[in-house]
């Protein structure tokens, strides 16, 4: 991890400099500025990046509370801060505010190693986030997968699956090929080895290929089997109904009724829940 850019802000000028000359004893924390009131820690965080900031609550004009609160209205990525006070009962509100930590004057110096640490290991965390969501955003773009799917498989250590999808299907229709796109597909059933495929539109396009086959062309994250004989479109669905039978029929938008066979019920029941 780089260095980690930190501001003191203090009004009392012997406390910026004593928190100074201890925080030089961290390797990885590089002090850039020392500000004595509120607004000129607001000026250097809205020109420069900070990433933490250790801030006095008890000060003239703009106390920390107020500081912090204009922060997080004004820039994007608000820095870690650790609240610097010689009162106890600003603790409560400090946490109240998501300060990352509060330390008491006059400065311990296990207590600022505490701090520290505490802020390092936030920062890496969340370095670490922001490069798996970067990962994530990708992958889930050339896929097609759920951006959250891959951030739990990131956290586990689950091989990712690039895969990508086909957005259409090439159907023969009268000696022309004509594509029907996949997301107009609201169920498909077989007829043989043909696949009758449903659009939206009411109409209904025939291909050929095995019910196995077309099942594994399809992206499992918007298509489900519900039968032997019958895939749908998850978006399409609009109810799944349980039957004095027992059995379950999924009802789609366009008022569609289908069958659902016990071996694929809690495969549905999972794809309806997601």
């Amino acid at each position: 991890m780089n260095k980690i850019k930190t501001l003191i802000v203090d009004d009392e000028p012997l406390a910026r400099k004593g928190l100074a000359v201890r925080l030089a004893e961290y390797d990885e924390i590089e002090v850039v500025s020392l500000c004595s009131s509120g607004q000129e820690a607001i000026n250097v965080c809205q020109t420069q990046t900070i990433d933490l900031v250790f801030l006095d609550i008890q000060m003239p004009v703009m106390n920390g509370f107020e500081v912090a609160r204009n922060l997080s209205q004004s820039i994007k990525a608000l820095p870690a801060i650790v609240f610097v006070t010689a009162f106890d009962q600003f603790a409560v509100k400090a946490f109240e505010i998501h300060a990352l930590d509060y330390i008491l004057k006059p400065v311990d110096d296990n207590r600022l190693k505490q701090a520290v640490e505490k802020v390092h290991s936030y920062l890496k965390t969340q370095q670490d986030n922001a490069h798996k969501k970067k990962l994530a955003s990708f992958v889930a773009g050339i896929t097609g997968n759920n951006c959250e799917e891959i951030l739990k498989k990131l956290a586990t250590g689950d091989t990712l699956n690039d895969r990508r999808y086909p957005e259409s299907l090439a159907v023969k229709e009268q000696g022309e090929i004509i594509r029907v796109p996949i997301v107009t597909i609201q169920w498909i059933d077989a007829a043989g080895d043909y696949m009758c495929l449903h659009c939206q539109d009411g109409q209904t396009h025939i291909l050929r290929k095995t019910m196995k086959e077309l099942e594994q062309e399809l992206d499992p994250q918007l298509f489900v089997r519900v039968h032997r004989s019958a895939i749908v479109n998850t978006k399409q669905i609009s109810k799944l109904v349980t039957q004095v039978s027992g059995e379950y029929l999924l009802v789609l938008d366009n008022g569609q009724e289908l069958k659902v066979s016990r071996s694929y019920r809690d495969k549905v029941k999972a794809a309806l829940a997601s």
